[in-house]
């Protein structure tokens, strides 16, 4: 079983989700496949069998939850010796050489990833070309949409 690391904000989140759907969720989507069964003939009940699709994705995710929550190495940057490298958990502040726009990312588990939040998973390639640098050195990172080089400006442990 491989650990997988995860930020503590990232497994608090997790905790919540997985409760949510196993409180909330779960019995709404109970309570949905019983109203569908009474509609009758469950062949071609359609309300019957998007319940049934949707109670098993539900399920999955639970599983899911549950298994990274069982794997889960939580890693608290703030209580990590830190010398101005980029590691896991670490806010990074990258200026894009292109571009000259300023971006904030974290590195983090691939549960928290969010690149709409700027939540970068550690082994993506931005992830990877991140890892080990430090302030004033220059990144560049092949993308699907083409190659993009940073600066690093600052790096924190929050």
């Amino acid at each position: 079983m491989n650990k997988e690391p995860i930020t503590k904000q990232g497994l608090e989140k997790l905790k919540k989700e997985l409760e949510n759907l196993k409180s909330v969720e779960r019995p709404k989507i109970v309570a949905a496949i019983s109203e569908a069964r009474a509609h009758g003939d469950l062949k071609e009940n359609a309300e019957y069998h998007a319940a049934k699709e949707q109670q098993g994705k539900i399920e999955g995710r639970v599983l899911s939850i549950n298994d990274t929550i069982a794997r889960a190495n939580v890693i608290d940057v703030t209580k990590l010796d830190n010398n101005g490298k980029v590691i896991f958990g670490s806010t990074i502040t990258v200026e894009d050489l292109e571009t000259k726009k300023k971006i904030q990312y974290r590195l983090v588990g691939r549960d928290e990833a969010d690149i709409n939040l700027n939540l970068i998973y550690f082994q993506s390639p931005i992830g990877k070309a991140l890892i080990g640098k430090e302030i004033n050195n220059m990144v560049s990172v092949k993308t699907p949409s083409g190659e993009r080089n940073f600066e690093i400006l600052k790096v924190e442990y929050i």
